[in-house]
C-alpha cells in the first residue's frame, strides 16, 4: 500500500506593497518638498470616501499604526504594527522598492540629457557604437547604431529620467540593456530607462520625437506605440546594487523567489520568476498561485492601481482597490501557516485629496502577520530596508541586504 507523503512547507516571507498609501507626511517635507508637507494618504482617503471598512487590514493593525481614530474601524490589540520612513530621496516607485529590497538610497543629480548627451555619446563611440546627434530647438536626442534611441523621458518630472527606446523588430533586449548599462555607467541621473515593443518601424519611433519647455527632449513612449506590442523594460537606477537586495540573496541561498506586479518590473531577480502583472485581481491571484506553489522562500507583489487611483487623484476609485485587496487577504489569511510571516507595507504616500497628481512624501504603514505571535508595537522604522533586511534574517541567509535593520526579534 502506497501511502501518500505531502510535501513540506517551510518558512515563507510574503511582502505586499499597496503602491502610494501612506500615513501622514514626513517631518522633512516643509524643507524638501513643501508641496507634500499636508499629505495623509490614509486620512484623505477615509475622509472622502463614506461607508467603507477594511477588515482584514483593520485586523492587521491599521488603526493601529495610523495613529488616529478611523470611521468604522478599531484598533486591534493582536496587531504587529509600525511605520516606516522613505530614506531615498523624494517619493519615487522605483526607488521605494530598491530600498525595500534592502539598497542604502544614494543621493542622485537630476539633469535633462542636454547636459550630459556629449559623454553619453562620447562613451558609446569609446565601445564601438555609432552615434549620431539629432538636435531639436531645446536639445538633442542621440540616435544608437540607427535604431536605439536616447533622450529625456518626458513622461517623468524634468531631469528624473533617461530613456534608452527601440522597437524589438530589428533589436534584441540584450542589446538594448548593454546600451542602457553603458548610459547608467557615465550619467548620475535618478534613472535609466530602456525599453520597447513590437510591431514598431523606426520612422514611428522618430516621429514621436517632442520637446518641452523645461528643455527636456526625447521620445514620446505611447505617441510611438512602443507600449502596445511585447513591451519589456529595464529600470537602472543610481548607486543600486541588485547583489546586495534580498531578493538575489535568497534566490543565491537556493530558495525560490517570486517578484509579481510592479516590482517584477523594476527589481532584479536573477535565480527566481516575476510576473509582471497591473489589474489588483491579477496581482493578488497570483500571490494566491505564488503560495500554493511555494515551499520556502520569498513572496513580493506591487498593488499598483492604489498609486493610479492617487494619480487620477480619484479616492472612490482607491478604496475600491484597497477593498479588492482587504478580502483577498482574508483568504490568504487562512492559507498561512504557522512558519509564514506576512508584511503589509508601503512605497511612498498618493494623497488623491492634496491637490496634485503626484506621489507624496508620507510615512507608511508595516503591518505584520505571524500566527502565533503576540501584539506589539515596532515603532517608527528608520528606513523601508528594514523589510529587506527582516526577509532574509527570517529565512536564515548568510548574507544579508547592505541596510536596514531587522525587526524579527521584536516580534517573535
Amino acid at each position: 500500500m502506497l501511502l501518500k507523503v505531502e510535501a513540506t512547507v517551510g518558512k515563507r516571507a510574503i511582502v505586499l506593497v499597496l503602491d502610494g498609501f501612506g500615513m501622514g507626511a514626513m517631518e522633512d517635507t516643509k524643507i524638501v518638498r513643501p508641496q507634500d508637507r499636508r499629505a495623509d494618504t490614509c486620512g484623505s482617503l477615509f475622509a472622502a470616501t463614506r461607508g467603507h471598512r477594511l477588515e482584514t487590514l483593520e485586523r492587521l493593525g491599521l488603526v493601529n499604526a495610523y495613529g488616529k481614530p478611523i470611521p468604522l474601524h478599531e484598533v486591534s490589540p493582536e496587531a504587529i504594527f509600525g511605520k516606516m520612513k522613505l530614506t531615498h530621496f523624494g517619493a519615487d516607485t522605483f526607488f521605494g522598492h530598491q530600498e525595500i529590497m534592502g539598497t542604502k538610497p544614494k543621493e542622485p543629480v537630476r539633469q535633462i540629457f542636454e547636459e550630459s548627451y556629449e559623454s553619453v555619446a562620447s562613451h558609446l563611440e569609446k565601445h564601438g557604437y555609432s552615434v549620431k546627434t539629432i538636435r531639436m530647438t531645446h536639445g538633442p536626442v542621440l540616435l544608437v547604431n540607427n535604431r536605439i534611441l536616447v533622450g529625456d523621458n518626458l513622461e517623468t518630472d524634468p531631469g528624473q529620467a533617461f530613456n534608452i527606446t527601440t522597437s524589438f523588430d530589428f533589436t534584441a533586449f540584450e542589446e538594448l540593456v548593454r546600451v542602457g548599462e553603458l548610459v547608467r555607467a557615465v550619467v548620475t541621473v535618478p534613472r535609466v530607462i530602456a525599453f520597447g515593443g513590437k510591431q514598431v518601424n523606426l520612422q514611428a519611433i522618430l516621429s514621436a520625437m517632442e520637446e518641452r519647455d523645461t528643455g527636456a527632449v526625447g521620445i514620446n513612449a505611447p505617441r510611438a506605440g512602443v507600449y502596445q506590442h511585447d513591451y519589456r523594460v529595464l529600470h537602472m537606477g543610481y548607486g543600486v546594487d541588485a547583489s546586495v537586495q534580498a531578493p538575489w540573496i535568497v534566490g543565491e541561498a537556493g530558495m525560490a523567489v517570486c517578484l509579481i506586479g510592479k516590482v517584477a518590473d523594476i527589481v532584479e531577480n536573477p535565480f527566481g520568476t516575476s510576473l509582471p502583472a497591473v489589474k489588483t485581481e491579477e496581482v493578488m491571484d497570483k500571490v494566491h498561485q505564488a503560495l500554493a506553489q511555494m515551499t520556502e522562500g520569498f513572496i513580493c507583489a506591487n498593488v499598483q492601481e492604489t498609486d493610479l487611483a492617487g494619480h487620477a487623484e480619484n479616492p472612490e476609485l482607491y478604496m475600491k482597490k484597497l477593498e479588492l485587496v482587504d478580502a483577498s487577504l482574508k483568504e490568504l489569511l487562512k492559507k498561512l501557516t504557522d512558519e509564514d510571516l506576512l508584511m503589509v507595507i508601503a512605497d511612498h504616500g498618493n494623497d488623491p485629496c492634496i491637490g496634485h497628481a503626484f506621489h507624496t512624501r508620507e510615512h507608511v504603514p508595516l503591518l505584520i502577520y505571524k500566527r502565533g505571535a503576540r501584539g506589539c508595537a515596532l515603532g517608527i522604522r528608520q528606513t523601508l530596508s528594514d523589510v529587506g533586511q527582516t526577509v532574509c534574517d527570517f529565512l536564515g541567509t548568510k548574507r544579508k541586504p547592505e541596510n536596514g535593520t531587522s525587526f524579527l526579534g521584536e516580534l517573535l
